[in-house]
């Protein structure tokens, strides 16, 4: 299990991760897996970070699972051993469930396939270099996308539209893409981590309360709920932000006309 597979790096208050088969279009493998499940973890549990990047080397995002690999039916030890401690380890590192209390920024080059498309559906804010490929590719070699797909992407994008790419596997482009909703922005080919970088310090110069509150509502109370409802879990949430350290300091930094200095207290 080669958990270089994946990179994890710091940079500032952003946790960037970097999938690292270049030479297998990224495709998914046990130690990437791993590293990723760790990396969401690391995320939650350090009050440094305030948001994720997920990026992919080698000019491709992920191209889903290794259908070779797949194929040759071989189980990798150290994975199983994973997988009885943390039996839904493979989907957490997908953002199926369990995602992180923080922002993920997708910023994809290339080919967004199969695995590659379900994951980027965890993520909150999507930057495409104007090349880049989606699509869900799992019908045509007699698979069944549980990245969460059939679920997500018809409340994502327009339900014709998910049902046409989940159906027929068809692939789309970063322009379809962005007219769809699937992503958020389009950059030239090469640039998508950089305007990741950019939009990340801008999360990063806000309040950590604050962000860590918006995202749990978004996480957590999507159109299933009833509005009425909805708004209840919102006071619930978004209240306490008002008693901390870092909205007397907002105010202040406002009337003294300064950038505030928020510590996530």
């Amino acid at each position: 299990m080669d958990t270089n597979h994946a990179i994890v790096e710091i940079d500032k208050h952003t946790l960037i991760i970097t999938l690292n088969r270049p030479e297998k279009r990224n495709a998914l493998s046990p130690g990437m897996l791993v590293t990723v499940y760790e990396a969401w973890r690391q995320l939650d549990n350090d009050d440094n970070l305030r948001c994720a990047i997920l990026t992919g080397a080698g000019g491709t995002f992920c191209s889903g699972a290794d259908l070779t690999a797949m194929k040759g039916g071989n189980e990798d030890s150290e994975m199983m051993k994973k997988l009885e401690e943390i039996p839904d380890l493979h989907w957490q590192a997908l953002l199926r469930h369990n995602r992180p209390c923080k922002p993920v920024i997708a910023a994809v080059e290339g080919f967004a396939l199969a695995g590659g498309t379900e994951i980027l559906q965890g993520t909150d804010i999507r930057v495409a270099g104007k090349s880049s490929t989606f699509g869900l590719t799992e019908p045509q070699r007699g698979l069944f996308p549980l990245g969460g797909s059939t679920i997500r992407l018809r409340r994502q994008i327009p339900y014709t539209l998910a049902a046409e790419m989940l159906l027929t596997g068809r692939r789309v482009s970063a322009e379809e893409a962005l007219d769809y909703g699937l992503i958020g922005h389009i950059v030239e080919d090469g640039h998508a981590l950089e305007k990741a970088k950019e939009i990340a310090e801008r999360i990063c110069d806000n309040a950590p309360l604050s962000i860590k509150a918006i995202t749990k509502s978004l996480r957590e109370f999507d159109e299933s709920f009833h509005e009425v409802d909805a708004l209840k879990k919102e006071i619930e949430i978004g209240e306490p932000v008002f008693a901390s350290e870092d909205t007397i300091e907002g105010l202040t930094a406002f009337a003294e006309k300064r950038k505030p200095i928020f510590k996530g207290k």
